[in-house]
């Protein structure tokens, strides 16, 4: 071994260990989805251990992910959580800056909620109808195959069937995993109905579905889910795009939509029925474990049947658990800290 990679594992050992000696807490950043997931798992580790409440800071997946690949030691994250999973990108961002040990952990499942106020009409709408409405090029309304600036102002243009209301949406930001899965799940379900574009390249296939307007029409309304539902109540004519779990809890304010006639109801996601659901996760930096206190241990609340489980108490809190069989498979290779040797 060189001198040049024995001095870059002591300065590597020295900063976890300086990570050790000034924080005795889990830091944990992400998306907001999994925020209210995780917050439950982090107080009642707090309360039922020795060791010191996790702090959890709502960064969207994409925000979180950046700072946890950042690099390691005392002012990076030791886990960041997600509702989609890392990209390739971001695990070739954590190899290059030293956070070359990286735990996946798929916790459950979440489905996107497009709702608007129950003072409104509920809305029922297919994964084309949203895709018109929210796409900032969509095809040209003279039936020509090509692509025109958003010309829909009003539901009813995107779909006679709809009603005659302005097209106003509140939705995250593009560092948000809700903004991903919405593009990747409902964007481009109702964009690859036209075949003109599903047939193109991949590039230019993404660009078409994923590119929300910028007229005004969808409003980015941050990571703050409340402010969202504030927003609905205000305006019974707007919808909102948040996760299930958000939904749930605000139910006597806010309804799901039907999204090709499925509402975002907890049995639907789990079978899979409800076209707008996603995967959970969270990452952990293996390098951090053992030397800041706590980490493995809280990990192990997070996969305890009691926590995760079909009768655990995150699916009162609204996760949609994974299968029993999944569970202990993914129980053994988290609790054995089996790293990810890359994304595909």
């Amino acid at each position: 071994m060189s001198k040049r990679i024995l001095l870059t594992a002591s300065v590597l050992a020295l900063t976890v260990s300086q990570a050790a000696q000034a924080r005795d807490y889990i830091s944990i950043v992400g998306s907001s989805t999994v925020f209210p997931f995780a917050t439950v798992v982090a107080e009642k580790f707090g309360k039922s251990t020795d060791f010191s409440t996790p702090t959890i800071e709502s960064t969207g997946s994409g925000g979180g992910m950046k700072l946890f690949c950042t690099g390691i030691g005392v002012d990076t994250p030791d886990i960041t959580n997600s509702s989609r999973r890392m990209k390739a990108s971001e695990f070739e961002m954590c190899q290059e800056n030293g956070v070359t040990d990286v735990v996946e952990v798929l916790i459950g499942f979440d489905g996107i909620a497009f709702a608007n106020s129950v003072e409104a009409q509920q809305m029922d709408v297919s994964l084309t109808d949203i895709y018109l409405a929210l796409a900032k090029d969509v095809p040209n309304p003279d039936g020509s195959e090509t692509l025109v600036a958003n010309p829909y102002s009003m539901w009813s243009e995107v779909n006679p069937e709809l009603p005659a209301i302005e097209i106003e949406v509140l939705g995250p930001p593009p560092t948000s995993g809700t903004r991903d899965a919405f593009a990747e799940l409902a964007m481009e379900g109702g964009c690859s109905t036209f075949g003109f574009i599903d047939s193109m390249e991949k590039k230019d296939f993404q660009a078409a579905c994923h590119t929300m307007r910028e007229d005004g029409r969808y409003v980015e309304a941050g990571e703050n889910d409340n402010l969202i539902v504030q927003k609905l109540q205000a305006n019974p004519d707007a919808l909102g795009i948040f996760g299930y779990s958000f939904l749930e809890q605000n139910s006597d304010l806010v309804q799901s939509s039907m999204v090709d006639g499925v509402a975002a109801e907890f049995d639907a996601i789990a079978d899979g029925d409800y076209p707008i659901s996603r995967p959970l996760y969270f990452y952990v930096k293996k390098q951090h474990v053992g030397t800041v206190p706590g980490i493995a241990e809280y990990v192990a609340e997070f996969t305890a049947e009691r926590t995760w489980g079909d009768d655990g108490y995150l699916a009162d809190k609204g996760m949609i658990p994974l299968g029993e069989e999944a569970r202990v498979e993914a129980a053994a290779a988290v609790n054995a800290m089996t790293t990810l040797a890359g994304i595909n």
